[in-house]
């Protein structure tokens, strides 16, 4: 077994050398609104489910916030 830094350097070259040579030669991918903030909508759904959406709005507000960062309009 090598050590940490020889599989770190491995690693660095695999995906060096897996990378496109022009970033612009491929479209970038659209995130989509439902695939966004994975985190925040799990916790305010449950929440809403558990406690109404009338106790949840820090919970609401934290994920449009988080949206937002995405670039979405909300």
């Amino acid at each position: 077994m090598g050590n940490i830094n020889e599989k770190v350097e491995a690693a660095s070259n695999e995906i060096t050398s897996s990378t496109p040579a022009s970033p612009a030669a491929e479209p970038p991918k659209k995130l989509k609104p439902c695939c966004a903030c994975p985190e925040t909508k799990k916790a305010r759904d449950a929440c809403i489910i558990e406690n109404g959406e009338e106790n949840c709005k820090d919970l609401i507000e934290a994920h449009k916030a988080c949206m937002r960062k995405m670039g979405f309009n909300i």
